[in-house]
């Protein structure tokens, strides 16, 4: 008996075993992934690191701390009694700070003794020590503006009426409830946790920081000797604040409560700075234009003593996407989108920034994939992540001057491992104005080339955002070409890393140019052997919605589906009811009630979908959010409400909690199965 069972062990083992490696990439499968979030690297040589991780049954995440040695071994999750935390940073005495429930707690390097510090009755968000631990920065919302009717009423209390007089009365999801972040700090002991008296920076200030909708703690940062914070501010409200981009980054003097702008001369938008190692140079982020948010982002560097700067990157065609000094600060390592990829560059600081000299700019990795972050170095190692169109993000290790990259974590290994995965191509074809377009096809992982498959063009959002080697779990490449469909991503006029000029040719001509480059992908692609051109799918989301609306009106019949995802479908409706409208008038040109505006009017009248409704002709899906802000309900509502009244087969997805994103396990595996089974019914 003990021989038979040992035998069935045997053989259950072997089919458990070889049973996966057939497996190609399911929603299910997706969802089961763990999401690694890069932490810090401490200086003990020490990796912290989040995984995330959902129950789709119970439509929830869980997310917990691991940390691993810069030179491999086995990943440790932190004990159970640690609690989670957002935050992470190495404070005074190489312990590691973060942040649990809007408090700040404490753990030892190595991850034990885990214990909380401050016990504020007021929340204390995106906290950062200062290097010498005596005092404490975060950031709160603080209410400054009536908004609801009890605020001017308090006699009709349970009114529900919210009152506006200015724009910005709604952003992303959220809609403006009269409050706004500010930085605060006040003294601290780091052995007992105690805090004096929260000091506002902004007080009475009408304006975010952290930037609304995304900014977190990178906004805001301590000068290395504890004297000064710097922070991100777009000093603007109301209307002013909707049509600019123009964010500053502000010095701030605990010792006279003085604030300074370090970049009032500088129109456009300046992020993420960052001091040098000596604390001597402030290095940022900077575009030139206001109101253009997709304008090239160049690395600036100031000398802080005499407060004179330079552009590091001015001469060089490409654009910034983040950065980290070297070790040493004779240097800075960015990242940047490259010919269909993420790519870590480098750039050495000049000793003498008076010195009419552009500095060099040095592509340091080369491959198809995407480095997403630097997490940071020590000695000849960075510690970066990375992922591609068959992986989520893993951390990497990077050698300095051999070039060499290995996986530091394994988190996927166990599902990778045994998954066919899909080949991936680029090619390079023509465009109608004979420019090299780029273009990624993806196939199905057991792909045969003496078969049929349908294939499905890919329209990139943004419209100025990277058809790179990114892993989307929701646009997941790998997915469709595991269903057997042929991707067809390129990289089409607007898109960056082909240059400045590539990048801004999409602006006030969306419907133009950039619809044409589609068409000469598909139709490109479409002349291989195995392409079913009769079977050919248009799908996308955001600006790759509002192509997807396009292209179904002049398509003329080269699609037999479409797929539209929070799109823009009518301009003029939308250019009411959006948000940052710098981004329409930089885009489209402008206002519709602007007749004397050309630019604009040739947007509205020759690039508006909503104008092309009656050339439809084909099956459409139509997927909307219901707190999506940035391109609002009515784009789908609208957009299926002209398919049903012109007949033509369509179904709208409506998630009345999702915002321009799906974000819930089981909104998203909803949103896959209906995207699935709409392609297997019409295509």
């Amino acid at each position: 008996m003990k021989f038979f069972l040992f035998l069935l062990g045997i053989i259950m083992s072997t089919l458990i075993d070889s049973a996966p490696a057939q497996q190609k990439m399911t929603p299910e499968l997706l969802w089961k992934l763990g999401r690694i979030s890069p932490g810090i690297l401490t200086p003990g040589g020490k990796v912290f690191y989040q995984v995330k991780r959902f129950d789709a049954l119970k439509n929830e995440d869980k997310s917990n701390l691991y940390f691993i040695s810069l030179h491999g071994g086995e990943a440790k999750a932190l004990p159970d009694s640690t609690p989670f935390g957002r935050g992470l940073q190495v404070i005074k005495d190489g312990k590691i700070g973060y942040t649990v429930n809007d408090q700040f707690w404490v753990m030892e390097a190595d991850g034990t003794d885990a214990r909380q510090m401050t016990h504020s009755d007021k929340p204390l968000n995106n906290i950062r020590i200062s290097p010498q631990g005596d005092y404490i920065l975060f950031s709160r919302r603080v209410k400054l503006k009536k908004v609801y009717g009890k605020d001017f009423y308090p006699v009709l209390s349970k009114s529900n009426v919210q009152i506006y007089t200015d724009l910005m009365y709604r952003h992303w999801d959220q809609w403006f409830d009269g409050t706004f972040a500010h930085v605060f700090y006040a003294t601290y002991d780091d052995s007992t946790g105690k805090m004096g008296t929260p000091v506002d920076i902004m007080k009475d200030q009408p304006y975010n920081c952290p930037q609304a909708p995304f900014g977190g703690a990178e906004d805001f940062i301590w000068s290395p000797d504890g004297q000064h914070i710097l922070y991100v501010c777009k000093k603007k409200y109301g209307k002013e604040n909707a049509l600019s981009t123009n964010t500053d980054i502000y010095e701030y003097d605990l010792s006279t409560g003085k604030t300074n702008n370090l970049t009032e001369k500088m129109k456009g938008s300046d992020t993420q700075p960052a001091f040098s190692p000596d604390g001597k140079r402030l290095a940022w982020c900077s575009m030139s234009t206001d109101g253009y948010e997709s304008d090239k982002n160049d690395l600036m560097v100031m000398d802080m003593d005499r407060k004179l700067a330079l552009n590091l990157t001015g001469s060089w065609d490409g654009t910034v996407s983040n950065f980290r000094w070297s070790e040493d600060g004779t240097a800075i390592y960015f990242i940047a989108p490259v010919k269909g990829t993420m790519q870590l560059f480098t750039v050495e600081v000049p000793q003498n920034l008076l010195a009419k000299i552009n500095p060099a700019v040095k592509q340091v990795t080369e491959g198809k994939f995407n480095v997403t972050e630097i997490v940071g170095q020590q000695g000849d190692t960075l510690i970066l992540s990375r992922q591609d169109m068959n992986h989520a993000t893993e951390l990497f290790t990077y050698l300095i001057g051999d070039s060499s990259m290995e996986t530091l974590t394994h988190v996927n290994d166990d599902i990778y491992d045994h998954l066919k995965l899909s080949k991936i191509e680029s090619r390079w074809i023509k465009t109608t104005d004979d420019q090299e377009e780029l273009v990624w096809i993806i196939y199905p992982p057991d792909f045969d080339p003496s078969k049929k498959y349908p294939a499905l063009l890919y329209c990139q959002g943004g419209p100025q955002s990277e058809v790179s080697q990114f892993y989307s779990f929701r646009w997941n490449f790998q997915l469709m070409a595991a269903n057997g469909y042929i991707v067809v991503a390129p990289n089409r006029r607007g898109l960056p890393g082909f240059g400045v000029k590539w990048n801004k040719a999409i602006s006030k001509d969306w419907g133009g140019q950039p619809m044409q480059d589609y068409f000469s992908a598909i139709d490109s692609i479409a002349k291989l052997p195995f392409i079913d051109k009769n079977r050919l799918g248009c799908v996308g989301a955001s600006y790759g919605g509002y192509s997807v609306y396009m292209l179904a009106g002049i398509h003329k019949d080269r699609f037999k589906t479409f797929i539209a995802h929070d799109g823009l479908f009518d301009l003029k409706s939308w250019y009411g009811t959006t948000e940052e409208l710098w981004f329409a008038n930089y885009d489209i040109g402008g206002p519709y009630w602007d007749k004397e505006n050309e630019k604009a009017q040739r947007s509205y009248a020759k690039f508006n979908p909503s104008n092309f409704v009656a050339q439809w002709d084909k099956p459409i899906l139509i997927i909307q959010g219901g707190k999506d802000f940035r391109v609002p309900i009515e784009q789908g509502l609208e957009a299926f409400q002209a398919a049903q009244l012109r007949g033509i087969k369509s179904k709208l997805l409506y998630f009345p909690e999702e915002n321009h994103w799906v974000l819930k396990a089981q909104d998203a595996l909803v949103w896959q199965k209906e995207f699935f089974n709409w392609l297997k019914e019409t295509l």
